[in-house]
């Protein structure tokens, strides 16, 4: 009240009132045009000045045709942000007046309102270098982005057609991957937020998002993820060894004693992991702030957001292959409620089984399926064994189709989505066996002898020949434990009809043996992104290295007529733990070309002998 009533200060200015030059300038006398377009460039322009012109300005906007579209930008490009309280509170009215009275010039207030969705450059001069950089130490930086948006609020109440102007400007000014951690946080930060009071963009928002962070997935593989990491902490190990070496004093036991962590530790050795962990951080809390109301689960606001990320995930996720992170925001929200787990794994299904999607979606689909109910905790064993149920019958109607037909062989282009199922069924049974027998043995075995294992793995298509090693080998110790089916003797027979492929390079002929036919991959795997995996760790399901004497009582079948009272170690031991040993073991992303045994935290490429 006080600045309204308040009059202007004076200052210093040449060329009479605005209207008088904006005359001028229309009959052909540019001078005063000029000088004012040299007063409102002049770096040194104070508040004062700033709040005056724009006072102006707003009385004057009838005259800001597409003529003086030049002027406009001037008028766009003046450093307002980080100014006072009344200039920017001038400013923001000024864009108001703009747009409602000439929306010719939309395009260029959203494009200037965008631009600021990142820190300021800064140019830092080193060894007569200029070097370009985002301002990090901005103190002001978040009462600044909360002017921006109420920036664009004030446009978008203005002109409601907006938010189709405004996304093709988001889409142009996202930064590159390689910009600073920062300036990508804020910007992905900065899009979330308009989410929230343009509520039609934000599934194209959250497309653009997930696509950007699948980019920066595929662009590092978690093989060169986890070789950053080892040889960052092998350095990390020389230089204390080092300094131990250089410091022998008494303190040291001591120091030994407590271990110290630094931030540094949370940080990512490979630069693009760094920045993929910071911005799956940032996914993860917006989807947990939208879902959550008052700390409690907002069931209207979360199907709305889980149909906007299934609309993604079909759209983005679905025909990616090998993505090793981004797909969790799937795996995240299905964890609020077992209702969206369950809608997720009817969706996935319903795409494996459509004979109109294509064989690599419904294979994918399959995959998609396999890992979630092995991986996630929340899934409950009454969910696992009726998807079982769902996924086993359609492999016997798929047999029955199969068994008169002329493509009864074993071929991945014919039978992909089968094979893909089979693998499904196999890596859900090893890790879930332990529960689906939990309690009552007779019943858990009887339930798995009703799926009919020894059908599928018998039958002319082969799938043990397809699947992953690693996966097929445990699934073979397990049902040979429980007497469900005998695979080895199909195993033996595959492996001796295996052919190396020999391929010539520059270093020599190198033979390899395919592996992974299929292609396939496991879309949950292990999740390694330091800071985000928090979210992640509590809900997943690790695998644990098997113990000695679990090897032992896999080569040790089960009797026939088990009562539900003996003691069977095997058995009754627990369902893997999250707090278990992580074993190194497969990664599924490079089994094409060999035995897979670079991953953390999946069952390992184990093989049980069979007695002779």
């Amino acid at each position: 009240d006080e600045f309204i009533s308040s009059p202007p200060r004076k200052t210093v200015r040449f060329g009479g009132t605005l209207s008088e030059i904006l005359l001028k300038y229309e009959k052909g006398d540019t001078t005063d045009f000029e000088l004012l377009k040299h007063q409102l460039s002049d770096p040194d322009i104070k508040d004062a000045q700033i709040i005056n012109w724009l006072h102006e300005f707003r009385a004057s906007v009838a005259y800001l045709t597409k003529e003086l579209e030049q002027l406009v930008n001037i008028l766009l490009k003046l450093p307002w942000l980080r100014r006072s309280r009344e200039v920017v509170e001038e400013y923001l009215g000024f864009l108001g007046n703009l747009v409602s009275a000439q929306t010719v010039h939309l395009r260029p207030c959203l494009r200037m309102i965008v631009s600021q969705f990142v820190p300021p450059r800064i140019t830092i001069r080193e060894d007569d270098v200029d070097i370009s950089d985002s301002d990090d130490d901005d103190e002001n930086i978040s009462e600044n982005f909360n002017t921006c948006h109420r920036a664009l609020q004030t446009v978008a109440r203005y002109v409601p057609s907006t938010p189709q102007f405004l996304m093709p400007i988001l889409v142009e000014f996202f930064p590159f991957i390689n910009k600073s951690e920062r300036t990508l946080e804020c910007y992905v930060h900065n899009l979330l937020r308009v989410t929230v009071y343009l509520p039609t963009l934000r599934l194209q928002i959250l497309e653009l998002i997930i696509e950007k962070l699948l980019k920066l997935d595929v662009s590092t593989p978690q093989q060169d993820i986890e070789d950053a990491e080892e040889t960052a902490n092998n350095s990390a190990s020389e230089e204390k060894s080092t300094e131990e070496g250089l410091f022998d004093m008494e303190e040291d036991e001591d120091r030994k004693g407590s271990k110290v962590v630094s931030p540094s530790t949370e940080r990512m050795a490979h630069p693009l992991a760094e920045r993929l962990d910071i911005l799956m951080t940032i996914l993860f809390s917006y989807i947990k702030d939208v879902c959550h109301v008052d700390g409690k689960l907002d069931i209207s606001n979360t199907k709305d957001l889980y149909r906007d990320l299934v609309s993604v995930f079909d759209k983005l996720i679905l025909p990616t292959h090998a993505s090793c992170h981004v797909q969790y925001f799937m795996f995240y929200i299905c964890s609020f409620k077992l209702g969206f787990a369950e809608a997720f794994l009817d969706h996935l299904w319903k795409k494996l089984q459509d004979p109109n999607n294509p064989s690599v979606i419904r294979q994918t689909a399959g995959s998609y399926i396999g890992s979630f109910l092995a991986r996630a905790k929340f899934i409950p064993i009454v969910t696992v064994k009726a998807c079982l149920d769902l996924l086993v019958n359609w492999l016997h109607k798929y047999l029955d189709n199969q068994d008169t037909g002329a493509n009864a062989y074993c071929d991945v282009a014919l039978h992909g989505p089968f094979y893909s199922t089979c693998q499904a069924v196999f890596y859900t049974l090893i890790f879930r066996h332990k529960q689906l027998l939990d309690g009552n043995l007779r019943k858990g075995l009887s339930y798995l002898q009703s799926l009919n294992f020894e059908r599928i793995v018998m039958c002319q298509l082969n799938p043990l020949k397809i699947c992953i090693p690693s996966v097929v080998n445990l699934f073979a110790a397990i049902t040979r434990k429980y007497q469900l089916v005998f695979c080895y003797t199909i195993i033996e027979r595959n492996n001796r009809q295996f052919i190396p492929v020999v391929r010539s390079g520059t270093g020599g002929d190198l033979v390899q043996t395919c592996t992974n036919p299929l292609d396939s991959f496991f879309p949950f795997d292990p999740y390694i992104l330091k800071r985000s995996k928090k979210t992640i760790d509590p809900m997943y399901q690790f695998w644990e290295e098997l113990s000695a004497e679990d090897l032992e009582n896999l080569k040790t079948p089960i009797k026939k007529g088990t009562s539900e009272d003996e003691d069977d170690d095997f058995l009754k031991g627990e369902t893997p733990q999250n707090d278990g040993v992580v074993e190194i073991a497969p990664n599924s992303y490079e089994s094409n070309t060999r035995s897979p045994v670079s991953s953390i935290g999946s069952p390992a490429d184990c093989y049980v002998p069979y007695p002779l």
